[in-house]
């Protein structure tokens, strides 16, 4: 049994001894390339390279050392080989070992030719051993615009070694890429089968030149693959647009539902148009950033949760705000439609001028919390983006709340009677002027919680309220005055079509073509989409 152990032993160390030694005579071969004239030195560099796509980690890390001491004329070659100059002194090339500079060293020129191939190898092997993934994606950068003359597993091994998620999606696209450029046909059929199984504009980018490719007409399998190819990709665009358009339309609406549902109650309640609601909106996002601002010098661990401990401030501000203004000025000018329609221009020229001298007029930054950033790839160039997903999420809890307040409470319940008939409501004992106070309280309320909706995805600045308040109104007359079902059609309503049409006209003329749509459409349902049944006198 000792006899045997005994061998196995010597027939391992042999086998190392014989792989050492065929390792060192490689790269002894390789620097006597890299110390020999400009041909030689090219093929050293398409070694390096070779190298970076086969090589083991030892070789990969020798390589790497090797293509950057060239490159910055820190190698000098001599009589016995190359010496490369370290921070720990000169060192064999081939060995690592230190040694001196023989006589009659000098030091290799690269020409422009050879030092591109240098540079390139160099890339590919820092590609495939860099620790830092930036150093990889700056490497990958540098790679892409060659890929077809690269070794086709140095990306297939790259890919399968890549641990950061992003990274690994762009190695897995150049990877295609370099392979439809294979020699071999049947790799090329494969990576037409592997590119079509993620559709978007990249993927016909790559497939549609293709028919121009010899090998189109030469070869019927790579024909069909082509074409199959080019046709689900397609497929997949299409319905990734479509996906978007919704997608878009539904965020749109999220975000016009939030601007009008406190105009609704209002309007509905009062029949007050509050020209200020947009301030309100706009100073619901000004208490965001507020927010952001303390919990940044005061709690700094607790940053990224802005948006959400900034709800009950918001909201409980601006209802404030609303019930300060109801109190004091609005509640005396409710029998005079015009002059409350003035008021509260007043009012939002006052808060859009107060908010510039105290904050300035410059946009304000937002940090962007790890819960709104990036997206989910689907299908063909649509992404689903997790700040949309933020504005349609917060919009979805803002819409069951306001409903069960409505329905399920007894200041819900005192709003809808004297939404429906203010006399009547009275004579029964219902509080209207409280009532009427409250309900303020809660549009001015939500149109702050519109603005902390808005406040990581648009430009937070004091204008920002006039951009709402036209838009929240035509949503508000559409749907039916007073009615958070009619609120929630004519956003959607308006939303979708505004998204479908703007690509097409632009901003402005979707905005003029969607009012023309909504005039003609109340002239012959003026009163909106869902009428509120008041008592018939």
């Amino acid at each position: 049994m000792r006899r045997h152990c005994i061998a196995a032993v010597c027939v391992i160390a042999a086998f190392a001894s014989t792989h050492l030694w065929a390792a060192g005579a490689e790269r002894a071969d390789l620097i006597g390339k890299v110390c020999g004239d400009a041909t030689a030195m090219g093929e050293a560099g398409r070694s390096l390279t070779r190298i970076a796509a086969d090589g083991s980690p030892d070789d990969r890390g020798w390589a790497a050392l090797i293509a950057r001491a060239l490159i910055d004329r820190k190698l000098s070659c001599d009589a016995t080989g190359a010496v490369m100059a370290s921070a720990v002194g000169s060192l064999d090339a081939s060995t690592g070992l230190q040694r001196n500079i023989g006589e009659g060293s000098r030091s290799p020129l690269l020409s422009l030719k050879n030092r591109a191939l240098f540079e390139t190898a160099e890339a590919a092997l820092a590609l495939r051993s860099a620790p830092d993934p930036a150093r990889r994606s700056a490497a990958l950068r540098t790679l892409e615009r060659q890929a077809s003359n690269l070794p086709e597993q140095l990306f297939d091994a790259a890919v399968r070694e890549e641990a950061d998620p992003g990274l690994k999606t762009q190695l897995s696209a150049v990877a295609q890429a370099a392979a439809l450029n294979s020699q071999d046909p049947a790799k090329r059929i494969a990576a037409l089968g592997r590119i079509a199984a993620t559709p978007d504009r990249r993927a016909l980018t790559l497939v549609r030149p293709l028919v121009n490719d010899p090998a189109y007409a030469a070869n019927p399998d790579f024909k069909r693959a082509v074409d199959a190819a080019t046709a689900r990709i397609d497929r997949g665009i299409a319905v990734g647009d479509v996906l978007a358009t919704l997608y878009n339309g539904l965020s749109f609406a999220s975000i016009l539902f939030m601007a009008a549902i406190g105009l609704a109650v209002i309007f509905g309640l009062m029949g007050v148009i509050n020209l200020a609601q947009g301030e309100l909106i706009m100073l619901g996002a000004y208490v965001t950033w507020l927010v952001q601002e303390s919990l940044r010098h005061l709690a700094p661990g607790l940053l990224d949760w802005y948006l959400i401990i900034a709800i009950p401030f918001v909201f409980l501000i601006t209802a404030a705000i609303g019930i300060g203004l109801e109190t004091v000025l609005l509640r005396h000018l409710y029998r005079r439609p015009l002059m409350s329609l003035l008021a509260t221009w007043a009012v939002s020229l006052f808060l859009i001028n107060l908010v510039r001298v105290s904050f300035g007029t410059q946009n304000l930054q937002f940090v962007t919390p790890f819960y709104v950033t990036g997206g989910v790839p689907v299908i063909g160039d649509f992404i689903f983006t997790w700040n949309r997903m933020f504005a349609i999420a917060f919009a979805t809890v803002t819409l069951a709340l306001t409903w069960a307040l409505m329905q399920m409470t007894p200041l819900g319940l005192n709003i809808r009677a004297v939404t429906q008939n203010r006399t009547m409501a009275g004579c029964i004992g219902i509080p209207v002027r409280r009532v009427d106070m409250l309900a303020f309280g809660l549009g001015s309320g939500l149109a702050g919680l519109a603005g902390l909706a808005l406040a990581p995805i648009y430009s937070v600045n004091p204008q920002m309220g006039q951009n709402f308040i036209i838009d929240s109104f035509m949503v508000v007359v559409l749907g039916g005055v007073g009615t958070i079902a009619g609120t929630i059609v004519a956003a959607l309503g308006i939303g979708q079509v505004n998204v479908l049409i703007e690509p097409l006209w632009g901003a402005v003329a979707a905005k003029v073509i969607v009012l023309l749509m909504i005039i003609g459409f109340l002239q012959f349902r003026p009163e909106g989409l869902f009428a509120i049944k008041g008592r018939r006198k």
